[in-house]
């Protein structure tokens, strides 16, 4: 299986991936959403930037899932995994206070982290707000020029 994920531009995490800064991708929940359930080792994630094309692949190294999170759990899972998730340890109180009420994390670790060719997506049928796509083959939603 193929993932997109689609990051949030300001805040320069693709080019952490690719410098090898960020070894972790987190995805933080109030309800489970894709890729719960839907992805483990071996497979490969694109990123992307919102509103530009995807320019990254990784492949999925690991992948823990952390349920019924508590704001203590929440303050664990920062000071444990931030700083391979990309988060500078300064910035951890900030990023706290954005997911202390959710309730699912997961924690998707990369290797081999590589720019690629671009190329756009098509996200018909996804959902215009939706940050994260899980298909069969990624060339599914590749944009036709």
């Amino acid at each position: 299986m193929d993932h997109l994920a689609i990051m949030r531009k300001s805040w320069k995490l693709t080019q952490k991936i690719l410098s090898g800064k960020k070894k972790i991708e987190s995805r933080w929940y109030k309800s489970r959403y894709s890729p719960w359930d839907k992805i483990k080792s071996g497979e490969t994630v694109y990123f992307k930037d919102s509103g530009e094309p995807v320019t990254i692949k990784a492949e999925v190294d690991n992948v823990l899932q952390f349920s019924n999170l508590s704001p203590e759990k929440i303050k664990n899972i920062l000071e444990k995994y931030g700083d391979d998730d990309g988060i500078e340890k300064e910035d951890i109180p900030k990023f706290f206070e954005l997911f202390k009420d959710k309730k699912y994390c997961m924690l998707i670790f990369l290797r081999n982290p590589q720019k690629i060719e671009p190329f756009e997506i098509n996200k018909t049928g996804f959902g215009l707000m939706s940050a994260w796509i899980s298909i069969d083959n990624i060339n599914q939603i590749k944009s036709r020029a």
